[in-house]
Formats: C-alpha cells, sequence, structure tokens
C-alpha cells in the first residue's frame, strides 16, 4: 500500500476539515449511539442532513443511488475526519448495513424507496440480527417469520439494537422455515418502526447511557414487498457488506481524538513533583507506548482500504483491524484513568471531571467492545484459520 495520500486527496480532506469547523459548534462533544437528549439529537439529524446535501453520507455509492462515485481513499478520508472531530452521523448504519444490501440484493422499487433517504438523513436505521440466546452464533436466531397471505407475521425478541428508540425503520432477520438447517432458513426484512406490535425497552449499560434497546415483535404484520432477496436466503444477503467501515478507520480515529485530548491535558497539569504530568517517566513512557499502538491500528485501517481500492475483498485482514482496535479502546480508556489519578474517576457532569469525564465514560463503555460486532474469540477464529491457514479443531 502506499503510506502517502496525493495532493488531490490531501486538499480534500482540508475541504472536509472546513467543513467540520463550520458546522460543527466547538464544544461539540456527542456520539448519538450511547443516547443523549432531545436537542443534541436534533443537531445530530441536522448535521446528516448538511452531509445529505453534499451526498457526504455515502459518498462511494454510485450517483445513480445518490452517491459521488468517490474511491476508496476519499471515503477513508472523510469518514476518518468525521470520526475524529465526532460528527454525528446518523445514517451510518443505513450507509454501512442496510444500504448496500438493497444495492445488491433489493429491487427497483426497495431502491427508490429507501436509498434517497438514507443519503438524505430522513431514513434513521436501526438492525435487529442479535436475540438474547443468538448472538456469536447468530444463525440460531429464533424469531418467526409465518407467511400469510402478502404478508409475514412475525414473533420473536431482537436485543442490543442500537438506536432503536430514534429509528423510524428496521432491518432484521427472521426464520421462514424452521424445518431447514439453520443457515438456510432465514429471510432479510425491513419494517417502518412505527408497525403495531414493535416494542422498544431501552436498555440501560453500566455507564448509565440507553443507546442500546431490546424490541419485540408481537404478531407484527410485514408486507412481503418489504422482505429483501429471496426467501430463505437471508444468511447469505445479510453478509453483504460493500462499506468501507470493515477497516475500522472510525474507531482509529476516535482513539486518536481522545489521545491528542488526554495529551493535552497531561502538558498542562501540575504533576507530583511541580513540574507538568508530561515531565513524569510514568506519565511519558504511556503516552509513547499508546502514541505507537493508535498509529499502527491507524495503519491497519489503512491496509483494508487499501485493499478494498485495488479491488480485492479484506477478509482477515479486517478482523486483525478489528480485533487490535476493539482491545486498543480498552487499553486506552484504562491508561486515562490511571493517569488522571482519581479525576479519572469522575463522571462529566462533576465540577470536578477532567477532559468532560470521557475517559471515565469510555472506561466503563470499552467493556462492550470486545464483544460488539463479533467478539475477539471470533476474531482470532478467523484470523487464526483464514490467515493463517491452521485447522478448525
Amino acid at each position: 500500500m502506499e503510506f502517502r495520500f496525493t495532493p488531490e486527496e490531501e486538499a480534500f480532506r482540508q475541504e472536509v476539515r472546513e467543513f467540520l469547523r463550520r458546522e460543527l459548534p466547538p464544544d461539540w462533544d456527542y456520539d448519538v449511539f450511547e443516547g443523549g437528549e432531545d436537542d443534541t439529537w436534533e443537531f445530530a439529524r441536522a448535521f446528516t442532513k448538511k452531509l445529505g446535501e453534499r451526498r457526504w453520507t455515502a459518498p462511494a455509492w454510485p450517483p445513480e443511488y445518490g452517491g459521488l462515485g468517490l474511491d476508496f481513499m476519499r471515503q477513508v478520508i472523510l469518514n476518518e475526519e468525521i470520526s475524529y472531530h465526532r460528527g454525528p452521523n446518523v445514517s451510518w448504519i443505513g450507509v454501512t448495513y442496510v444500504g448496500p444490501t438493497i444495492i445488491v440484493h433489493g429491487t427497483e422499487e426497495q431502491k427508490r424507496e429507501f436509498l434517497p433517504g438514507i443519503v438524505s438523513g430522513e431514513i434513521v436505521w436501526c438492525q435487529g440480527f442479535s436475540e438474547p440466546n443468538a448472538g456469536s452464533d447468530l444463525a440460531g436466531l429464533q424469531t418467526a417469520a409465518v407467511r400469510d397471505g402478502d404478508d409475514y407475521v412475525v414473533n420473536g425478541v431482537k436485543i442490543w439494537s442500537s438506536l432503536a428508540h430514534r429509528a423510524n425503520w428496521c432491518f432484521f432477520l427472521a426464520r421462514t422455515d424452521p424445518t431447514a438447517p439453520k443457515h438456510k432458513g432465514i429471510s432479510y426484512f425491513v419494517v417502518p418502526m412505527d408497525t403495531p406490535g414493535i416494542t422498544v425497552v431501552p436498555l440501560i449499560n453500566m455507564a448509565g447511557l440507553k443507546g442500546f434497546n431490546q424490541v419485540f415483535f408481537e404478531n407484527v404484520r410485514v408486507p412481503a414487498r418489504y422482505r429483501v432477496g429471496e426467501e430463505n436466503s437471508g444468511w447469505y444477503v445479510a453478509m453483504t457488506t460493500l462499506n468501507f467501515e470493515r477497516s475500522n478507520i472510525g474507531a482509529a480515529a476516535g482513539a486518536r481524538r481522545s489521545f491528542d485530548e488526554l495529551v493535552a491535558y497531561c502538558r498542562e497539569a501540575p504533576g507530583q513533583g511541580g513540574g507538568r504530568l508530561t515531565e513524569e517517566p510514568r506519565v511519558r513512557y504511556r503516552l509513547a507506548e499508546l502514541a505507537i499502538e493508535i498509529e499502527v491500528g491507524r495503519y491497519l485501517s489503512y491496509r483494508v482500504a487499501s485493499i478494498q481500492a485495488r479491488g480485492g475483498v479484506p477478509n482477515y485482514e479486517a478482523s486483525i483491524a478489528k480485533l487490535y482496535h476493539s482491545e486498543l479502546q480498552q487499553r486506552l480508556a484504562r491508561s486515562g484513568v490511571e493517569i488522571l489519578g482519581l479525576y479519572g474517576q469522575v463522571r462529566e457532569g462533576d465540577p470536578h471531571a477532567r477532559i468532560k469525564g470521557r475517559f471515565a465514560r469510555r472506561y466503563l463503555t470499552s467493556v462492550a467492545s470486545t464483544i460488539a460486532a463479533g467478539t475477539s474469540e471470533v476474531q482470532r477464529n478467523i484470523i487464526a484459520t483464514r490467515g493463517l491457514g491452521l485447522p478448525r479443531s
């Protein structure tokens, strides 16, 4: 891969930075996936619509689907800058998951109905994949969809659905043939969240945030025209992924932003010996280690993007990036809490909080990073079998 961006790509990066400086408040520090108040959510919706006006929500999509047809490296730059500045793109789930799926497997009617809303930010999606007894073994899901005329009647429970309390549409998997092998009896659906029979219950995590939800389907009637792909082919439809976010560049940029904030604080905060924190060896060495780790993660993400830019399909390389960034998030959060000392335990809203209590909050939320979106154990198995060629047993 190339380790430098072209002058044209760097010019595009500056254009993105200028847009973000203009559109984001100087004190913006809000993650739409962690919950939030109504006013911050409305700002996030408005910001996403501004991205949509520039076709920056799905820039790599073909122009006929609302994108700009940008190459992967320009998309990497866009996503990296938005993530670093914590830009609240509420179209992210639609762009990353259901949008590419509809482009490949959807009917023309489905493309016309959903793709413009994803690009504009009008449609906010949530995902209905995991269930209380089907997480890493997703193919073991039990939510049932029974054909009844022009509809399917859906019953079951989904869990860990980010933004389900805000979303107006959901894409989900359900079992349409209970007699088939578990990977072959599943279908892929989309449904409006205001459909009768859908109930959303917030799940409060250990950090007191409510970004996750449990979603109950009770005799929910889903029109057959909202099935994406063939019946009982939903597992293979769901495996479709065209978006570059497999590189985890968002996680890489987010880690770099948190690290930069930690370094800035240490340069000003008094240490135990009368100087600044950065003059203490224990702090300097820890910051140096983190700086190296963050750069390694950044280039692991660039590696995945460069494979896609050449027309390849990253496999175990994406798992390496995901595994690395999941565990880096935990190391970074723990380091921040330890460096800040007692202040590192103080959450946002307290006058004693440092760096807005971000590291105390991240320390709690990072526990889930090695579980969500594929556990570290699963990623290591992929790396071992597909990357190193080791046997499954």
